[in-house]
């Protein structure tokens, strides 16, 4: 069995209209939404193993508060392509995991997380997918379960959503 975390990054800020979109930094409320996460996370025994990270400041500083609170010392990779992906270059990408890697997480940016959850995820509470067809919040984590061994296999509709949350539902 195969597991996938889809985490958006937190609220970046727009704060300072100068600065270009790859170097937007965490809004206050980002800052303050990602350690929440993160508790949440740790709580649900959430351990991926490995971690593949846009290189967008807003994504890194997400996993930068994220981190500390995940057990099992997870594997990080950062990758050019996964600024702005589209939900088809996300599945390609999991497709190339390591057959060894069961438990992985992707920190990316919307809408392309938000198409590829809502295309994965064939089953699930049905609350919980009306939810994510709706809209996949800052962030928002998604942990989607497949019944294969290997990434490759990965298909639309063959995944279990079984958590669907945001920081706003944690309050």
């Amino acid at each position: 069995m195969l597991t996938l975390c889809l985490l958006r990054h937190a609220k970046s800020s727009w704060e300072d209209a100068s600065i270009q979109d790859f170097d937007r930094p965490l809004a206050p409320r980002g800052e303050e939404a990602a350690p929440r996460m993160a508790a949440y996370m740790a709580a649900e025994g959430i351990e991926p193993k490995l971690i593949l990270c846009s290189p967008a400041t807003r994504a890194r500083q997400t996993l930068a508060l994220v981190l500390p609170k995940l057990a099992g010392d997870p594997s990080v990779e950062f990758e050019d392509g996964l600024y702005l992906a589209s939900s088809s270059s996300l599945l390609a990408r999991i497709r190339k995991v390591r057959a060894n890697i069961q438990d992985l997480m992707l920190v990316g940016h919307d809408p392309g997380m938000h198409g590829l959850a809502v295309e994965l995820s064939g089953q699930g509470r049905p609350e919980d997918l009306r939810r994510l067809a709706s809209k996949f919040p800052t962030a928002g984590l998604a942990v989607i379960s497949f019944n294969t061994g290997q990434w490759s296999q990965v298909k639309p509709k063959a995944g279990r959503l079984d958590i669907f949350t945001s920081p706003r539902r944690l309050s």
